[in-house]
């Protein structure tokens, strides 16, 4: 028997939480197809990688990314193939670009994803060439796709494509009999397709961009109960997946999110809700999300919170942040885009009252604990400030900790970056939600918010925090465990063809060395997205940790470097919901760019 490739010595995890074992591995044709404690013959095999000390596992998935325009323009998606990610999740937040042009793609992507609105207007204007589920899926193959991609079908997409986005952003307007009909249609025709669900958003302060239709809130945001129950319904008949975001204002909303997983007199409805998180400003309500799962498992239903297993750290330039949106006065600042006319408002008297009482309330349900003196300035063209919080800035001018931050930002507009960290602060408490199993490993946000935040390795961070919580003799999870949450446990859930690495199984996977999961995973690094018009954008770079990636038994990365044809030929696929992924070809054929 020859190989393609060959891995000697590694200690070897399937995902599925089996325990581990050192053992020899035979990749052939894109698929793992030998695995022996014995050594295989390497005659003829072009690549054999000594793994000895280190750890192979299934790529991991990531369950909720925003790489819909990304992968249109950089289809490799590197910064996620680079740690060991194999498999992305598009389509998130209620967002798509399945049906909806350049302009309202730019619309609905521009402002609630932070990424810059002409950018995401030009990358679907130049490669839409499809008006079906099915052609979306042939064009992603056309690319050279890095990663395995799998996909959502946005809500506030499809209302778009078929309301207009004038009509579907009004709270007055209900889609007409046809209208309605249209949406079930092209539902029905995602999840024949092999579409893992549905994606739609109630959370009030995600805001569309553009002029016409400027501040508005997304599109899903509108739907009535009659809408939601229809496009339901084809989801619990299908079996797939209800990705949801609540409204947090409304504690009702999230009762019915929970409710509707059981289905009490009907089928239960698979839902997957954003999000779990050791919030700062509201330390209790992590206490509910994990009982509430269970609850509604013990009651039949099939209900998941998604989690980023490690601190939500943001950075923001001057005043563009997303959670600004969440309260009056920062979503009337973000409301301007001219920048003369935002200055003016930052100045006004009467708008700093507004603000410093929106920043003093201590009442209602937030996501921000808008408390500047937990927010650090790291660049500032005034290096007297720099290290210092926003608090003590204005402690030191004798003036409210709100006016300190607006004189800075006004001075030095986005010249000006700080950092805060929002949730996942205690390390006990996600030791918790690590073992909760009504809690998802995933949500990184991949592709959005590209000057805020990075958690392209994540996974990696979860498996430094597991592997020192053994070796410091207080374990909270097995490596095993771990492993498993992040790649076949995912896999099942969302019905993919994906994170596992037994004999049969696709050669997704990744080598690890675990002497290097270090303090170099917390690296603050930027990088330039081409596509993006050169934005310098926060990534992750945790140099040697990755020896390796794989997918469909093609290198990607080797030795924390790209392979040489990563962008330009095609490795992934796109994963249909409940069918094996296609067979690989052999590598002489795979798709080339263009």
């Amino acid at each position: 028997m020859t190989y393609d490739t060959i891995i000697r010595n590694g200690r070897w995890f399937d995902g599925t939480g089996a325990p581990s074992a050192i053992r020899n591995i035979g990749l052939r044709a894109g698929h793992v197809v030998a695995i022996s404690p014995h050594e295989l013959d390497a005659t003829d095999c072009p690549r054999v990688i000594d793994a000895t000390d280190k750890w192979v596992l299934p790529g991991m998935i990531d369950i909720h990314t925003h790489y819909d325009i990304e992968v249109l323009g950089g289809p490799a998606l590197a910064e996620s193939l680079r740690h060991g990610v194999t498999t992305v999740m598009l389509g998130s937040c209620s967002l798509s670009t399945v049906h909806v042009g350049g302009i309202d793609a730019g619309d609905l992507f521009g402002r609630v994803e932070a990424i810059p609105r002409e950018h995401v207007i030009a990358a679907v204007d130049e490669h839409k060439s499809w008006t079906t589920c099915e052609e979306y899926i042939a064009a992603l193959e056309a690319l050279p796709l890095g990663p395995n991609v799998a996909a959502f079908l946005g809500h506030s997409d499809m209302r778009t494509a078929t309301l207009g986005l004038d009509r579907a952003t009004r709270a007055d307007v209900r889609p007409t009999a046809a209208e309605q009909a249209a949406m079930e249609r092209m539902l029905a025709e995602a999840l024949a397709a092999g579409f893992v669900g549905m994606s739609s958003q109630q959370l009030l302060f995600d805001k569309v961009d553009g002029e016409t239709c400027r501040s508005r809130t997304l599109p899903s945001t509108y739907a009535k109960p009659r809408e939601l129950r229809r496009l339901k319904a084809l989801l619990r008949r299908s079996g797939r997946i209800l990705q949801s975001g609540p409204d947090i204002e409304n504690p009702l909303n999230l009762v019915s999110q929970l409710a509707q997983s059981v289905g009490l007199f009907r089928r239960k409805l698979k839902t997957s809700l954003l999000s779990a998180a050791d919030v700062k400003a509201n330390p209790y309500a992590i206490k509910i999300m994990g009982p509430s799962a269970r609850l509604v498992t013990r009651l039949g239903g099939d209900f998941r919170w998604q989690h980023l297993p490690v601190p939500f750290e943001v950075y923001a330039d001057g005043i563009d942040l997303v959670v600004f949106e969440e309260f009056g006065s920062g979503a009337a600042a973000l409301h301007l885009r001219d920048e003369v006319e935002r200055n003016a408002l930052l100045a006004d008297r009467e708008y700093r009252r507004r603000f410093r009482k929106d920043y003093d309330s201590k009442f209602g349900v937030r996501v921000w604990h808008r408390d500047f003196f937990d927010a650090e300035i790291v660049a500032c063209p005034d290096a007297a400030v720099v290290g210092r919080s926003f608090g003590q800035v204005g402690r030191e001018r004798g003036v409210h900790p709100v006016d300190a931050f607006l004189d800075l930002v006004l001075e030095h507009g986005q010249e000006l970056r700080w950092r805060t960290t929002i949730s996942n602060h205690r390390p006990e408490v996600l030791k918790q939600m690590a073992r909760e199993p009504g809690i998802q490993m995933g949500f990184s946000d991949a592709g959005a918010h590209l000057r805020n935040m990075a958690f392209y390795n994540s996974g990696l961070r979860l498996l430094r925090h597991v592997r020192d919580a053994e070796q410091a003799g207080t374990p909270f999870l097995s490596v095993e465990q771990a492993v498993h949450r992040m790649t076949g446990e995912l896999a099942d859930w969302y019905q993919l063809d994906a994170g596992h690495l037994r004999i049969g199984d696709r050669a997704d996977l990744m080598i690890l060395d675990p002497s290097k999961l270090d303090d170099r995973l917390d690296a603050y690094a930027e990088e330039a997205v081409p596509q993006y018009g050169g934005l310098s954008r926060m990534v992750n770079r945790n140099a040697d940790t990755v020896a390796a990636v794989f997918v469909a038994g093609h290198a990607a990365f080797l030795d924390d470097r790209p392979a040489d044809d990563l962008g330009v030929v095609r490795t992934g696929s796109f994963l249909r919901a409940g069918r094996p992924a296609p067979a690989p070809t052999a590598k002489g054929d795979l798709a080339h760019a263009g």
